[in-house]
């Protein structure tokens, strides 16, 4: 079960529900530009949310999925969010301009660790304001650096410097998203905010175990072979 008392299984889901669960992750460095075509093709055919793409990748992203339903992700301050303020205000606007319409925004992590609310929310504020009316901004906290304390602080610095949602991990720290973080930030944060699981949700059963904990977008390069596995689960139950 997930927040709300809704019932989270293949039984009760659809696995059109479930696409629309999914950013598509295309932020290996590895990936070329063809593959991040092919990855905005396979986006397409699934009715994902969105592709969460590189920066230098965006207007080609944007290009690729036009009139397709699929939004436009990409990162800021990624992944270890201690660019300059100024970078990554600069980052999202050009982000905008190109075609984003989600930005994920890693929070400075060494400050935040330090104790320094005033430092991490205007941070984030900044980005918030730039993409106010255009972009949401989701934040990530990167769980495996921080201790129970830090992230609750960091969901509340978040959520009041403007965040539509909050997210546990970049998926690049030595471990993913726990569903006991997904639990901790869901509990923390108001039922305005959103939660964001990403980093080693490579299965459906894992995918389903952040519902439960009550994220509500999923971060992940294994979207055909998780919605693949739900429709072969699926079948079995017609």
């Amino acid at each position: 079960m997930v927040d709300g008392g809704i019932n989270v299984s293949v039984a009760t889901l659809t696995s059109d529900y479930v696409a629309k669960t999914i950013d598509h992750s295309l932020l290996s460095p590895a990936l070329d530009a063809a593959a991040v075509l092919d990855g905005c093709d396979l986006a397409c055919c699934y009715g994902v949310a969105s592709v969460c793409a590189k920066p230098s990748d965006v207007a080609a992203v944007a290009e690729a999925l036009r009139g397709s339903g699929v939004k436009v992700g990409t990162v800021i301050g990624f992944p270890h969010g201690s660019s300059k303020t100024e970078i990554k205000v600069y980052e999202a606007e050009w982000a905008v301009a190109e075609g984003a319409e989600e930005l994920d925004l890693v929070l400075n992590i060494a400050r935040l660790r330090a104790g320094a609310s005033s430092d991490v929310r205007s941070d984030i504020q900044a980005v918030c304001e730039v993409a106010s009316g255009r972009a949401l901004v989701k934040v990530i906290l990167e769980s495996a650096y921080l201790d129970e304390d830090q992230k609750v602080l960091g969901c509340r610095l978040a959520e009041s410097a403007g965040a539509s949602f909050v997210s546990a991990s970049t998926g690049f720290a030595p471990m993913g998203t726990k569903a006991e973080d997904v639990r901790l930030i869901r509990r923390t944060l108001s039922p305005d905010t959103q939660v964001k699981a990403a980093g080693g949700v490579d299965s459906l059963d894992s995918l389903l175990e952040m519902l439960r904990a009550g994220a509500i977008r999923i971060g992940t390069s294994a979207t055909e072979t998780i919605l693949e596995e739900f429709k072969a689960r699926e079948a079995r139950w017609e």
